[in-house]
């Protein structure tokens, strides 16, 4: 039976992953590289698509390279100790903006965004495997799920509430703001991964092959749960990206004047907070939730249903700021599915692992998770890449010798109306998908 305090520290591996790293290169990033850094719509586009080409060759070599590792820290473990301070440096360096030309300024974004995207890689995936050797117990495996959830939903809130006041603090050009958060929130981050390191435990031990073979990879295109399942969680995380990635935007060129309720400056990280707070809540309440539903399938089921209906009812919101309570209430009811579905898809990718593991004889618990982290990857940063694109088709576009970004003559409505759809009728359209998806998924637990 493990201990609160080994939950607690397995939690913080995803607020440091999940809650810092990922909550600002899914909200912020896309922004940031256009609206501060200085990249174009369509250099910020390709930097994200060439990412994810990258990242769909090292998730799973990843796991497969993790399933192997055997050392005095376990399988799994090592990498979350000895990867915290790259992870942490790496993201500190990506917020940076150098004195540099457009050659050199795009040299840098894409390095750095690469070199970013294989770190998480190295300390996430082993980070989501850990699940699969650390209980055998059904309830246990959801109950560490839920803790990982929490974690990264309640430091997903002290970032995104954090944000707008550690800038003015900070002072000075937005470029400086944010490579001054890169700093802190990257310390932070490396120091959670690596305490989430050196606090757990790991009791099972993986079930290898004798030598190296591809027939692990090929074994999971013939794993039907591995592959609705996947597919699942690319949605997950387009519905999630386009909506983060979009935030920014929105407050932007749809509600372009400061926001302050009785002296809360709501800009778009804090309008995304309020989602933050119910997700923790949810995620909590998870497996509670899982138990009345019957099943992990039906709850995943009723919970995308809310975020499709949600979705659908924002985009009937006037673009007004006199409306914001209006657009913070969808915002809380939408995370509330969000946040029960979270800790539900992790729970199912280790069902998945066991369904192959009792299959194949041998344990690809690594490659398995890899896929998640792979999935996330994916959808955050196609749908980054995605919003991009769709704001150029609508309108938006940086001239020439600027780095700014600006709305063409006479397409003012056009890209407003783009922005409020990527918040709310694109991710209903995503969760339809879903939805399908996981009714087709074989495993009944």
């Amino acid at each position: 039976m493990a201990s609160i305090k080994e939950k607690i520290a397995y939690a913080l591996g995803d607020a440091a992953a999940g809650g810092i790293t990922w909550k600002v290169m899914s909200i912020a990033f896309p922004f940031f590289f256009t609206n501060i850094y200085g990249l174009s719509l369509a250099d910020t586009a390709a930097l994200m698509l060439i990412a994810r080409m990258f990242d769909v060759v090292t998730d799973p070599l990843m796991g497969s390279l993790a399933d192997r590792t055997q050392s005095r820290w376990g399988t799994y473990r090592p990498w979350l100790i000895f990867g915290a301070i790259p992870l942490g440096l790496v993201f500190a360096l990506l917020l940076y903006t150098p004195d540099f030309g457009p050659v050199g300024k795009r040299i840098w974004a894409y390095s750095l965004y690469l070199i970013m995207m294989a770190t998480y890689t190295a300390v996430n995936v082993p980070y989501g495997s850990l699940l699969g050797v650390m209980t055998d117990d059904d309830n246990e495996k959801n109950e560490f799920s839920s803790y990982r959830m929490v974690g990264a939903y309640a430091m997903g809130f002290v970032t995104l509430l954090s944000f707008p006041y550690v800038q003015k603090m900070i002072g000075g050009t937005p470029a400086h703001q944010y490579a001054v958060i890169g700093v802190v929130f990257g310390t932070l981050a490396a120091l959670m991964t690596f305490l989430c390191g050196m606090f757990t435990k790991e009791r099972l031990k993986p079930v290898r092959a004798e030598k190296f073979s591809f027939k692990p990879f090929a074994d999971l295109f013939r794993n039907k749960p591995w592959i609705y399942l996947t597919l699942v969680g690319i949605c997950t995380n387009f519905f999630n990206g386009f909506r983060y990635a979009a935030a920014a935007y929105m407050f932007t060129y749809c509600l372009p004047t400061e926001i302050t309720v009785t002296g809360l400056i709501i800009n778009y990280t804090v309008f995304m907070t309020f989602g933050e707070v119910v997700c923790m809540i949810a995620g909590g309440l998870s497996p509670k939730f899982t138990r009345w539903a019957g099943s992990k399938k039906r709850a995943f089921i009723y919970s995308g249903l809310i975020c499709l209906v949600t979705s659908i009812l924002f985009f009937f919101i006037p673009m007004d700021a006199a409306y914001i309570w209006a657009m913070i209430a969808l915002v809380i009811l939408t995370s509330i599915g969000i946040g029960i579905y979270s800790p539900l898809l992790w729970s199912m990718y280790a069902d998945v692992a066991d369904y192959a593991t009792e299959k194949n004889g041998t344990s690809s618990t690594g490659l398995i998770f890899s896929s998640g982290t792979m999935s996330q990857k994916f959808g955050s940063a196609i749908s980054g890449a995605l919003i991009t694109l769709f704001l150029g088709w609508a309108g938006l576009h940086t001239p020439e010798g600027s780095t700014e970004p600006i709305i063409a003559a006479g397409c003012e409505e056009s890209v407003r109306t783009m922005v409020w759809a990527l918040f709310s009728l694109i991710p209903a359209a995503v969760s339809v998908i879903m939805l399908y998806l996981i009714y087709k998924y074989p495993i009944k637990k």
